[in-house]
């Protein structure tokens, strides 16, 4: 399933329409990535949880030279399935 997909899915079940989901998924979207930019973590009980790791620099390889290089820190999103989402899976 792809962002429009998702859109239509969310305006036949919810009753909205198209445009009126769009502006509800797209609001989902970046009101998640506003929170996750400033460190905080986004939890759906049942669903998972939205959070923020942060990552060391490393010295890793070059695959075609074989040369080291550095990797710098970074921070990365991560997400952790919740009970409820493993349980629908499985």
């Amino acid at each position: 399933m792809n962002k429009n997909e998702l859109i239509g899915a969310v305006a036949d079940t919810s009753g909205l329409t198209r445009n009126d989901a769009t502006k509800a998924v797209e609001s989902v979207f970046d009101t998640i990535t506003a929170a996750l930019s400033k460190g905080d973590e986004v939890r759906l009980v049942g669903f998972g949880t939205f959070s923020v790791a942060k990552r060391k620099a490393s010295t890793g390889r070059n695959p075609r030279t074989g040369e080291p290089m550095t990797i710098k820190a970074s921070t990365q999103p991560k997400f952790k399935a919740g009970k409820g989402l493993k349980d629908a899976v499985n």
